[in-house]
């Protein structure tokens, strides 16, 4: 089949090529304004030195320690039981258990640095601020002696979040568009498929298996 034979096809399903574009963009819309929840996040940054290791130990060991493979450790730790509870009681946080919490938590290392970034994801922005920060207080006042490390500073607070992070309303129109015009084109060939309908010297080449001797052409009276 040609470009030619493909373009046809679709001009002449065109508009439901249109329509269910149309229509998923219209109801990712609906549902992403009206249905998801908002979601926030807000981010606290913490400093980490280990000054108990050796002098004697290289430096770039050192920071391989502190740095990218403790991380691992900081990730479980902050969203341990021995953190989120005590987050939960401090901050006297109701119908939220601690394996929740720890769901909304997150906890990753900065461009291989020893700075640990600890996000919270909640629905009320507010919530979400105070949830990083406490766990950040309570990150240095216990875990500190669990890694055996004799300096941790909070750097930056957790601020209150201005917008959500999602859901991403363009993003999930654009989605339901890009998928509409796909789905649209298929269907458009699947009918295509489908019809049976002779229209044209080549359909009856094709299914038919006869020789068209001759056509007559369509006139337009003015």
């Amino acid at each position: 089949m040609e470009l030619k034979q493909y373009l046809n096809i679709i001009k002449r399903r065109i508009l439901l090529v249109i329509l269910i574009p149309i229509i998923l963009g219209s109801v990712a819309a609906y549902l992403s304004y009206n249905i998801m929840t908002p979601q926030y996040r807000s981010y606290t940054t913490l400093y980490v030195i280990n000054k108990n290791m050796s002098s004697q130990l290289p430096v770039q060991y050192s920071e391989l320690m502190t740095g990218s493979a403790l991380v691992k450790d900081y990730r479980e730790l902050v969203k341990s039981k021995l953190i989120t509870t005590a987050v939960i009681e401090e901050l006297g946080l109701k119908g939220i258990s601690a394996s929740h919490l720890a769901g909304m938590i997150d906890v990753s290392l900065k461009n291989d640095t020893r700075i640990i970034q600890i996000s919270v994801s909640d629905t009320n922005p507010t919530r979400a601020k105070n949830i990083a920060n406490k766990i950040a207080e309570v990150f240095k006042s216990k875990v500190v002696e669990l890694m055996k490390a004799d300096n941790v500073e909070i750097i930056d607070y957790a601020q209150q979040p201005k917008a959500p992070y999602s859901p991403n309303h363009y993003n999930n129109i654009g989605i339901a568009l890009i998928v509409g015009i796909i789905l649209g084109i298929g269907m458009a060939f699947l009918l295509e498929y489908f019809d049976d309908r002779i229209r044209t010297a080549e359909d009856v080449e094709k299914r038919l298996e006869l020789t068209v001797l001759a056509t007559i052409p369509v006139f337009s009276l003015k």
